[in-house]
This record gives C-alpha cells, structure tokens and sequence, in this order.
C-alpha cells in the first residue's frame, strides 16, 4: 500500500499536465499628489511630469509602482473637473493585447500615460497594466524606464510578440522620457544581439533525456526514503531532504521556462516540494528583474536575523552580533518559511478568484496529503529543515558577497554581472546538488533557458564581458570559497557599528518597487528570509 502511494506520488509530479497563469493581489490606498516630493520624481520622472501638468491621476495608476500606494483620483474641493485640462483619450486592454481608446476624462476624474520602453520604443501601457497575466505591479515597477531585458527573459515568444500591438506613447510624453531617462548602453544593445544569436542556435530547446535523468534521479530519492522511513528514519530523513531540495530546483526550471513542457510541468514545484507556483512566480522573478537593490529585491530583507549591510541605529538586532555564528539556524528555515508563504498565497489566490488557482491549491493539498501519510513526522520534519539548509547555502554566496545597489540600475545587463557570481563545483554529486545554480549568471541573464544549456553557455560569456569591459567581467569561485565570502560578509557586517541613514532593507516610501509598499510581499511585514 504505501510502495503503491509513493508510486502514486511521483507519478503525479511527473505525468500530470498542469499549467497555469498568476495574477497578484492588489489593495488600493489612496493619498493626496500634493504630498508627491523630489524622491518620487527621481523614482517614477514620468510621473512627476504628469503630476507638473496639474493632471490628476486616477486609482488605477500608483504613486510608486508598489500595490498599496495609489495616487487619488477625486478632483479636491479647490479643484473642479473644469480645471482639469481635457487630453485626446486612455487605453483599455484585454489579455491578449488588444486596446481600445477610451475617454481620458470623466466628470470628475482623469487618467494620464504609464509609459513603460521596449526595444527602443515607447509604449503606453495605461490601459494593459490590469490586463496584465502576471500582474499590474510588474508596469508599475517600470513606469518611465526601459523593460527591454526583463521582457524578453521572462516571456515566451507569443508574450514578446504581444506588446507590439499595445499602443505606442504620445510624442509629448517621450519628449519628456528623453530628457531624464538613460539610453540603451552599448551593453544592453551588444546582449541583446547575442541573445538573438542564441535563439537561432536553438539553446532554448529542451533536453528531454536531460529531463528525465533528473526526474529519475529526484523519484528515486522518493522511493528510497519512503522503503527506509520505518527501519532508518535518519537515512530516509536525509535521502527525502535531497529530493526536496532537487524538486525545488526541478520546479524551479519549469516555472522559469517558457516552453510547452515547462507548461505542462508548471505545478511540478507544489506536487513534490511544497511551494506555489504563483508565489514562486511572484517574488523570485523580482529577484530577477532588481537583483540586490537595497529595499526593492526581496532576498536582501533577512533581517533581523541577517544583514548584509550595518544597519541604522534603530533597525538593527542584537542577534546581528551574532549572525556569522548562528547564520545556519534561520538558513535551515527557508523552506519552512517558503511552504508557510506557499499555502498562505494559494489559500488567498482561492478566496481571490484568481486563474488556476484551485488548481494550485490541490497541487499543494496533495503533496501533504502523501507526505503526512507515507512519512512520520521525526523523518519529513527534519528534512524540510535540512533542505532549507542545503538550499539557503547555495542560493546565498552567490549574490550577497557582490555589488549592492542604493539605486534603481537602468543597464540591466552589467547589473548582473556585477551583483552575481558563479560557484565552481568539484565533483559530480556537487554538480547534481547546485542544480544548475551554480550558473547563476547564466541563470539570471537567460531565466527561461533551460539548466542544461547553461555549462555550454559559460565561455561565451566570459567572452562577452571582454568583449564589453564590464567592470569585474564573469566572476567565479570555487564552491567552498564562495560559500566563506558570504561567511565573511556575515562576519565584518557583525563586527560594524551602526550606520544613521542607512538603507532600510524593506525601502522607503515613494521608492518604485519598493517592498515597504508592497501588498504581495511576506518581507514588508518587518520579517523575512530569501523570501
């Protein structure tokens, strides 16, 4: 009975054809535009231009491109409609794309541009941002700066070609982008012909024997801790730890990727390991998109548990002394964490009527369901809490040891090399259990591609940081140096006194992105870790 159930399970993993699309939750808090100041400008200049224009905006647009923060939409008492000055017309968008005009100004209420550029070009994705699949928050993080790079890394070919029939933004307003937003570099330019380069080589196709060998080897692990759970509990603890921290990898891939097996494998990550894939979608592709910028990326808001900068007075923790000694504690409650996240947003999805969000939820409920019954509690406790270990290991050095960013980085490309760094492994059994992380450059420049392309992948990009004199070029260590550089960050940031004015790991008001005003951020609660 049980060898029939585990059977059951990885057969459910691995054969069910489950795809689904993610849309976020989004609260509305309205404040006054006469409270908008310098920082916000600096953040969104689209938007203070706008605002220069005496044009009120209406809900639908936020202040700081967080979910919570919006900006009103209701003509004050020393305002009437008459005073707002009438424009030619707003859009309003379906999922697939297509826009209609609509009047910009009601009686009472009127609407202006939320400029977003792609590829040279200038679009005005007013009427898109609540079409959006993945979310309105994604437009908003981007009004007034380029998305070329994180639209083509995260998007299939259907989704790039989709944002060529939104309409385009109005002459005056790129005039205004112009003149304060950062042109293309020759980097971004060079990266995204080589990206085309590897498009035509076919690197975006999947390995299906590659795939297999990993699954193979992921329902083995199953297997084994299972026929072992009653006579060698610690074995079966340690062998059913491996699988999960090789399910998150595997499922990992598959939320990335854009392709039809991707597709049909998306809710792999809640069958075998746990995690949601619309929670999954949601924090690490920001991740992605703003690594290690202070406040906005989600993985640098560990504290009071980590820092990976001396705090301010009043944000700091006395564990913070500490943390260079004790770092393996809340490293071991990742996965713990991610799970507790995982049901929270599933359960929320539901109540949302959010697309496929049932479907996610039974995911979940069935990957409990199997592991309460086939596994007593003294072997699955532990061995969440050991892959949470295992895994914080390796997705930690490879970010936290590089450049961290106070500011928004508009060359998205050098933003990457500079804030990441490659571990070199040493053996086989290493190379199997990074899973694929060990790339993580190639990762984060090519999210959707599969993992086994990225070992072939290495050499070209050494020679396009050459080619490019990007400052640090292609950074690599081996996999137990890499893991004593983020020990000694840890270390010299205990040792430190206290910084006044140092950067809030969650953000400040009005920063776009931002995780203080962000609705679908575990982080903005005041605790987090790698969320």
């Amino acid at each position: 009975m049980m060898s029939a159930m585990i059977l059951l399970w990885c057969a459910t993993c691995v054969i069910v054809p489950l795809s689904s699309a993610f849309v976020s939750p989004q609260t509305t808090r309205v404040v006054s535009l006469d409270g908008l100041d310098k920082s916000v400008s600096a953040s969104s200049p689209s938007l203070f231009y706008r605002t220069a224009r005496n044009i009120r905006q209406s809900s639908p647009f936020t202040l700081s491109s967080s979910n919570t923060l919006e900006v009103a939409a209701t003509v004050t008492n020393s305002t009437s409609s008459a005073d707002v000055e009438p424009l030619a017309g707003t859009w309003e968008c379906n999922e697939e794309a297509e826009c209609v005009q609509v009047p910009e100004c009601t009686d009472n209420e009127c609407r202006t541009s939320l400029d977003v550029r792609i590829h040279g070009e200038w679009y005005d994705l007013t009427g898109w941002r609540k079409a959006h699949p993945a979310g309105s928050h994604w437009i908003d993080w981007y009004d007034g700066r380029d998305a070329t790079e994180v639209m083509d890394a995260f998007h299939s070919e259907k989704g790039r070609k989709m944002y060529q029939r939104l309409p385009k933004s109005r002459p005056e307003t790129i005039e205004l982008m112009k003149d304060t937003v950062v042109l293309d570099s020759s980097t971004q330019i060079a990266f995204r012909k080589f990206r085309q380069e590897l498009e035509t080589e076919g690197f975006w196709k999947r390995d299906m024997f590659h795939e297999a060998k990993l699954l193979g080897i992921w329902g083995s692990l199953v297997l084994s801790a299972a026929f072992t759970a009653s006579s060698l509990p610690v074995v079966s603890s340690f062998l059913l730890g491996l699988s999960m921290t090789a399910a998150g990898w595997l499922g990992h891939d598959y939320i990335h990727g854009v392709d039809s097996f991707s597709d049909r494998f998306r809710n792999f990550a809640a069958y075998a390991a746990g995690l949601h894939p619309t929670w999954w979608s949601d924090k690490h592709n920001k991740h992605h998109a703003l690594t290690n910028e202070m406040g906005v990326d989600e993985d640098l808001a560990t504290d009071p548990f980590l820092y990976q900068w001396p705090p301010t007075p009043e944000n700091d923790s006395p564990l913070r002394k500490i943390q260079h000694w004790i770092f393996f504690v809340p490293f071991s409650f990742l996965f713990a964490l991610w799970r507790f996240d995982s049901m929270k947003v599933a359960i929320d999805a539901v109540e949302g009527k959010r697309p496929n969000a049932k479907s996610e939820l039974y995911a979940l409920l069935i990957h409990y369901a199997i592991l309460w019954t086939v596994f007593p509690v003294s072997v699955w406790l532990p061995a969440i809490f050991m892959s949470g270990l295992v895994s914080a290991l390796i997705v930690t050095p490879t970010h936290q040891s590089e450049e961290m960013f106070e500011d928004y980085q508009p060359d998205w490309v050098t933003a990457q090399f500079q804030s990441t760094r490659n571990a070199v492994t040493t053996n086989p059994f290493s190379e199997w259990l990074w899973g694929g992380m060990q790339y993580q450059l190639e990762h984060h420049l090519f999210p959707s591609m599969p993992r086994s392309k990225y070992p072939i992948l290495r050499e070209r990009l050494i020679q396009f940081s050459k080619d490019n004199n990007i400052p640090g070029g292609y950074r690599e260590s081996g996999e137990w140096e890499i893991l004593k550089m983020n020990w000694d960050l840890y270390k010299r940031v205990a040792e430190a006194d206290p910084v006044p004015g140092a950067p809030n790991p969650r953000g400040r008001l009005g920063q776009q992105g931002g995780i203080l005003d962000s609705s679908n951020s575990p982080a903005a609660s005041g605790v987090g870790i790698f969320q």
